[in-house]
């Protein structure tokens, strides 16, 4: 048998624990005011009809990142599955090596909330 140092698997670092926390993204994650984007758009879904929402969060951050980066739908949610910063901004505990959402998902998000919704988001994460 083979000596090991470990039996046990190494433990994941949280995203919070690896990242730079003097990057700007990190600061802004930690700046904004996240349930008051709950407590808007939860109103706007059914809970008992259709599919399973993404986290509002999640899109939300997406929104943020889409309209700081000057990105695309579908370059932001590319990026995002490869950016830890990123993916701290939208909520994530852990890096998570998917795509958050599909290109409709954050269109359909993005006409639910309206106009108004995008302002509340841009004013709060001050990119207006």
């Amino acid at each position: 048998m083979i000596d090991t140092p470990s039996s046990s698997p190494p433990e994941f670092s949280s995203l919070g624990n690896i990242l730079d926390q003097q990057h700007p993204l990190y600061k802004l994650a930690l700046k904004i005011n996240w349930s008051l984007f709950e407590k808007a758009f939860q109103p706007l879904y059914s809970t008992n009809n259709g599919c399973p929402i993404k986290p509002i969060r999640v899109m939300c951050g997406l929104l943020i990142l889409k309209h700081l980066r000057n990105l695309s739908d579908k370059t932001v949610i590319e990026l995002w599955n490869e950016n830890g910063y990123f993916q701290f901004l939208c909520g994530m505990e852990y890096f998570v090596p998917a795509f958050p959402c599909t290109i409709s998902e954050l269109e359909d998000f993005r006409k639910r909330i309206g106009e108004k919704g995008i302002e509340l988001i841009y004013s709060e994460s001050n990119c207006a």
